[in-house]
């Protein structure tokens, strides 16, 4: 290379005119986040492709497989990952959680004993990591004795759980209380939750969660405007108002807004309101509108998007029996 291009090239790197390619991680990253599962899918096969090596290429495209509910090769690429990085405790956490989601899919104990495995060994690399101690103990708290399942253990790890953080320790022994059916115990939990005033949304969240499932309107609307202070701007609250005003059976013309709303603008995640959700409770609102087909479409839209949504089912059947 002459003089002439060596000046060329080394000014135009001061520049920023010769730019680097951007980092593959980063944009199947950027694309999880928007919920475009498959583009993210396309960008870490390329980038597999040329470094397979590297544990996080295998780690996201196993997340992607687990939102898109492909569980055969979530557990592939997550088993692959903790290949490449056996000591990763996060990475075991979401192996556990592929896990978890093949289990239910084939109702098989072996792959139930995976979980418990996986999730074990996750709080056994990282005794720190609260998300693992959490996911753990809801395993033991929910799964039968057969596969592991087991309330004391469970008990346990709420105590690790509350002594690190109080608010998560709240939410973990109300989530124990709850499946253990001692509600008058866990309302006290979600209080203390309240009162703790948490600065992330997530805790707001669980407790309207909570309201929501006993029907709790006052509170609910109330836990979801606390929420908003927190994070004005987090899409879910667009469910979360919709859902405040269907419970109070008022505006539900705006209530109906902010439902679509969600459908059309939030990422589908296995970890928020799923569409299915969003379809049940306009199921919900057209009946207290009084308009039993618009109802019928939407519990059959719920249906349709998840086979085994309870709500939905139970619902058309009750409307079978009032239709004209």
């Amino acid at each position: 290379m002459n003089v002439a291009a060596v000046l060329f090239w080394s000014w135009a790197l001061v520049a920023g005119r010769v730019q680097s390619a951007p980092d593959p991680l980063a944009v199947a990253r950027t694309q999880f986040e928007r919920g475009d599962y498959r583009a993210a899918i396309t960008t870490l096969s390329s980038a597999i492709d040329a470094n397979a090596r590297d544990a996080q290429l295998w780690h996201w495209r196993s997340r992607c497989y687990l939102e898109l509910r492909d569980y055969a090769r979530a557990l592939a690429d997550g088993e692959r990952a903790i290949t490449e990085r056996p000591r990763d405790s996060e990475y075991r956490r979401w192996l556990g959680r592929a896990y978890g989601g093949a289990a239910e899919e084939k109702r098989s104990f072996a792959i139930a004993r995976k979980v418990r495995a996986a999730f074990e060994e996750a709080v056994r690399l990282d005794p720190s990591n609260i998300a693992a101690r959490r996911d753990l103990m809801e395993f033991y708290v929910e799964a039968p004795w057969i596969v592991g399942g087991d309330k004391r253990k469970a008990l346990e790890q709420v105590d690790a759980i509350a002594r690190a953080d109080a608010v998560a320790g709240h939410l973990a022994r109300a989530i124990f209380l709850v499946r253990t059916n001692r509600l008058d115990l866990a309302e006290a939990e979600y209080q203390h939750i309240l009162d703790n005033r948490p600065n992330r949304i997530e805790p707001y969240l669980e407790v309207a969660d909570y309201d929501e499932s006993r029907g709790d309107a006052g509170r609910f609307a109330s836990v979801v405007e606390q929420a908003a202070r927190v994070a004005p701007a987090d899409l879910r609250l667009t469910y979360y108002r919709g859902i405040a005003l269907v419970l109070a059976n008022a505006d539900l013309t705006e209530a109906e807004r902010l439902l679509r709303l969600y459908l059309a603008s939030a990422p589908p995640r296995n970890d928020w309101p799923s569409r299915a959700d969003v379809h049940n409770w306009l199921g919900r609102l057209h009946e207290q509108r009084r308009d039993i087909n618009a109802a019928v479409d939407e519990y059959q839209s719920a249906l349709t998007l998840d086979p085994n949504s309870k709500t939905a089912r139970e619902a058309l059947r009750r409307l079978k029996r009032v239709a004209p």
